[in-house]
């Protein structure tokens, strides 16, 4: 299931037959909507959108899982340590305090500080698949193809493009290696202790670093010896032309952003939504 983490996988839907430009650019806009607006309506709104469009992408939960899990930790810990540092923020930002429970000197639970820290929850809620979408239905080369195409170098579209291809490389090493030290005695299941544990991690992430490098080499020198970056131009295999369905979901994911930005600055007059006054 780890191999699996980040790879992409032909299908043929909606999601997937959108050319590469038009998922970054749907992604840079969404994204940019959710983290300007503090306004929760949007914010939900988005959501639902990430939701709809990660069902139609069809893709599988096992390949998702791992991450998921990670997400939902980091969430948690966001949603404690947020309000473990800062309990009143919410209070400061919307200017008014509706005390829910008190808990122990400065920590009371109030209305404004669950929005505050709702609002922020759901802002990575919405981004989150989103990302997913992009990495997972997105053909590497297809993608370098596509941005080269709106004036980015070749060369830094290619480098873009065997970033994404070495992500699922890097989780397969990762977990072969594990394997070869567990066999080899190293143990990092859950009877050893935490700084034994961490340890044991670290041997296997130095041999992955030496196998990146040793990778890296390679790729290197067998680029230079086909004569990568001589010329100004080149031509691309996995290139796809925008279609009827690229333009709208472009147009979509600008309405969106256009939306919220226009809800923040002429309806709200702040990037708050602010149900308390």
């Amino acid at each position: 299931m780890k191999s699996k983490l980040f790879d992409y996988v032909e299908k043929d839907n909606v999601i997937y037959n959108l050319s590469g430009f038009t998922k970054l650019i749907c992604f840079v806009c969404y994204t940019f909507a959710v983290m300007f607006s503090y306004d929760i309506r949007c914010i939900i709104g988005v959501a639902v959108l990430s939701a709809i469009f990660f069902r139609m992408s069809e893709i599988k939960f096992s390949q998702v899982k791992t991450m998921m899990i990670y997400v939902f930790v980091f969430l948690l810990l966001n949603f404690v340590l947020t309000f473990l540092f800062s309990p009143t923020y919410g209070t400061e930002i919307y200017g008014t305090e509706h005390v829910i429970f008190p808990i122990l000197g400065r920590y009371v639970v109030t209305q404004e500080q669950l929005l505050y820290q709702l609002t922020k929850l759901l802002k990575y809620a919405a981004t989150v698949p989103m990302g997913m979408l992009f990495l997972l239905t997105t053909n590497p080369s297809e993608f370098a193809a596509s941005i080269n195409r709106i004036g980015i170098s070749y060369k830094g579209a290619f480098a873009l493009s065997l970033t994404l291809r070495y992500f699922p490389d890097l989780i397969r090493d990762y977990g072969d290696i594990s394997l070869a030290q567990q066999s080899r005695g190293l143990d990092l299941s859950k009877k050893e202790k935490l700084g034994t544990r961490i340890k044991n991690i670290m041997n296997i992430c130095i041999p992955l670093i030496f196998s990146t490098l040793d990778r890296i080499e390679l790729i290197s020198n067998a680029m230079d010896l086909r004569g990568f970056g001589k010329k100004k131009k080149r031509t691309w295999y996995a290139a796809k032309p925008l279609k009827a369905g690229d333009w709208v979901a472009i147009v979509l994911a600008v309405i969106v952003f256009a939306i919220t930005v226009m809800i923040s600055v002429f309806i709200n007059k702040s990037r708050f939504w602010n149900p308390f006054i």
